[in-house]
């Protein structure tokens, strides 16, 4: 598997300070309420998890399952939402978390989705986001890592379902076997 993986891009180490310095700017902006936190699966699991332990408070962790890379290494630029309710975010202040801003459609559609269902607040956290213009007109409230467009995997992230589970960060080869 780290056969596939051209280079590590952000180590573990790194990865784990800079989720203190996040979890840290969340509780300033969140003090004393009880946080609706919406993850989108499956790639922000990984990051969801650590940077939420993080985070000592009253936490509703809820999951939403989207997908818009469709197995390929491109966003399709079409955004599914496989679970077809919401969590209940009427009146509600939410912290979205995902793996990652590329286009930023799928962030996009997300929180318009969660405003539409009434959530009087929508943050957004990203482990990466990618150094580039988006099709959205759309930015993360909380950034681990600004990144070159460069498809990579780990750390939650994945291509075909593999490589979620790698500690760190790393660019993909080309060609995959």
């Amino acid at each position: 598997m780290e056969d596939d993986i051209d280079r590590v891009l952000v180590d573990e180490q790194v990865i784990h300070k800079r989720l203190d310095v996040m979890a840290k700017e969340i509780r300033q902006d969140f003090p004393g309420e009880v946080l609706v936190v919406v993850v989108l699966l499956k790639g922000a699991f990984v990051f969801a998890a650590d940077l939420l332990r993080r985070v000592p408070r009253m936490l509703e962790i809820e999951c939403v399952n989207v997908a818009s890379y469709h197995g390929g290494t491109e966003s399709s630029g079409v955004v599914s939402f496989l679970d077809h309710k919401l969590p209940e975010v009427k009146g509600r202040k939410v912290l979205l978390l995902d793996d990652i801003l590329d286009t930023g459609r799928t962030l996009k559609a997300v929180v318009d989705r969660l405003l539409e269902e009434g959530a009087t607040e929508v943050k957004t956290g990203v482990l990466l986001a990618k150094d580039k213009p988006h099709a959205e007109d759309v930015a993360a409230d909380y950034v681990g890592f600004y990144i070159a467009d460069e498809f990579v995997v780990g750390y939650g992230l994945d291509y075909q379902g593999r490589y979620r589970n790698l500690p760190y960060v790393g660019v993909l080869k080309t060609p995959v076997s």
